[in-house]
């Protein structure tokens, strides 16, 4: 006759496959659904993010008359310039809501500081401006060429690109995809 096994090394295989069972539902289930929100909650920031910016830069161009590249320069306008102080707590008489150009961020009241990088990656944001130059020859009646005429415009689009990929408005190609989101 053979002797039984002694019953708590069958409750150790059991403990251990317990303890197997549920670090594969951890690993196949509850992961994936945090990895998932927050992907979707960095894409939603990120997109409010650039929508600021893209209202920035529309606020640069009525001023200045041409869009910039420069984040620096665009985070300091919207935190110095009075114009845009001024449009941050105006009240719009029509409908008695905030004429604020800003949406509010995800985590809370709107920061220009929050403009400079991405929520996931903590990159930098892309920002490009266009540069077209128009070139004219002047001749007199006889054909001779009097001079060459060059004339440079520069940042009348521009481009907002999320590096982590979720999405980019405008367009330095295109004029019909000025202010315009990829997502919209």
């Amino acid at each position: 006759m053979t002797k039984p096994e002694p019953w708590y090394i069958h409750a150790g295989l059991y403990a251990v496959i317990v303890i197997l069972i549920i670090v594969l539902i951890k690993v196949a289930i509850i992961d994936p659904k945090e990895i998932v929100s927050q992907e979707k909650f960095n894409r939603k920031e990120s997109r409010l993010r650039m929508t600021n910016l893209k209202e920035a830069e529309i606020l640069y161009e009525r001023k200045y008359g041409r869009f910039t590249d420069n984040l620096d320069t665009l985070i300091n306008f919207i935190k110095h310039d009075p114009m845009v102080d001024s449009l941050m707590t105006a009240i719009d008489s029509m409908t008695m809501r905030s004429a604020n150009p800003f949406k509010p961020l995800s985590t809370g009241d709107f920061t220009p500081d929050s403009l400079y990088r991405t929520p996931g990656s903590k990159e930098k944001y892309i920002v490009k401006i266009d540069t077209s130059m128009v070139v004219d020859t002047v001749v007199n009646q006889r054909g001779r060429v009097l001079r060459v005429d060059s004339t440079t415009t520069i940042g009348s689009l521009y481009l907002i690109e999320d590096p982590d990929g979720y999405g980019s408005i405008g367009s330095i190609d295109n004029d019909a995809y000025k202010n315009t989101s990829s997502w919209e």
